[in-house]
């Protein structure tokens, strides 16, 4: 589904300021660097739809070498520019503002690829057909996606994500979307959903209070779907939740 302008742009709006634009953990993140393959020494490293750059930030003080951190919205791209200067690892940081679906890069220009929150703007299954051939043979992609953890799942949660994002499926479905779009399926990991709550809902939830009163109707449609979306985690945090695909180049 496409957004209009309006829309986009009062999602950044919500979402400036904060450390992460979506759920994740530097915690479990860095749990997942201890579980990859052995890299080349310099690694290439890319962070797609890096947002205001948590994920790449910590991809640079862990390999220390350069990550190309991609997103569409310059103002996430200017945050994270900011942030990376205070944390030391300016140098160590290139940010690139580009349609993560459609990069021009050379074939096999990677040999990680990153991606937090951020393929289902693609799908999972079109999000890994179109980075398969950036990454070098036997690189390895770390993307993590919506992901259902039940088989039985509730009405209310089937109709909600049948209307927010129809791709949903669970661990068994998107290991074999990995496999035909050319991966080895290594590992799946379930973000823990405290890590919803306390790294994203909870500051985002400070952050709708403060922009509630001033919304015009593009932001006040915005904070309503959030808020329907907070209410349906909450309810269904056991259902549904982002899992990181560990995947090696087949």
């Amino acid at each position: 589904m496409e957004l209009q302008d309006d829309t986009i742009r009062a999602l950044i709006e919500l979402h400036r300021g904060l450390e992460r634009q979506g759920p994740g953990d530097e915690a479990f993140s860095k749990q997942m660097l201890s579980m990859l393959p052995e890299l080349p020494v310099t690694p290439r490293i890319a962070d797609l739809g890096c947002g205001a750059g948590a994920g790449a930030l910590m991809l640079a003080e862990h390999f220390q070498v350069q990550i190309t951190a991609v997103d569409f919205s310059g103002p996430f791209l200017e945050e994270l520019r900011g942030r990376a200067r205070k944390r030391g690892v300016d140098h160590l940081i290139r940010t690139v503002k580009a349609d993560m679906g459609a990069l021009e890069w050379p074939p096999a220009a990677l040999d990680l690829l990153w991606s937090e929150g951020a393929a289902y703007n693609l799908s999972f299954e079109g999000a890994l057909k179109a980075w398969r051939p950036l990454i070098a043979p036997g690189g390895i992609a770390v993307v993590s996606e919506i992901t259902w953890f039940a088989d039985d799942i509730p009405q209310e949660a089937s109709s909600y994500w049948k209307a927010a994002y129809p791709h949903i499926a669970g661990e068994t479905e998107n290991a074999r979307r990995a496999g035909a779009a050319g991966f080895e399926v290594l590992g799946i990991h379930r973000l823990p959903s405290r890590a919803w709550w306390e790294n994203y809902y909870e500051p985002l939830m400070q952050r709708m209070d403060t922009l509630r009163k001033s919304a015009d109707a593009a932001m006040s449609k915005v904070l309503s779907e959030t808020d329907a979306e907070i209410e349906m985690f909450r309810k269904y945090q056991n259902v549904y939740g982002y899992a990181f695909y560990l995947l090696r180049s087949a």
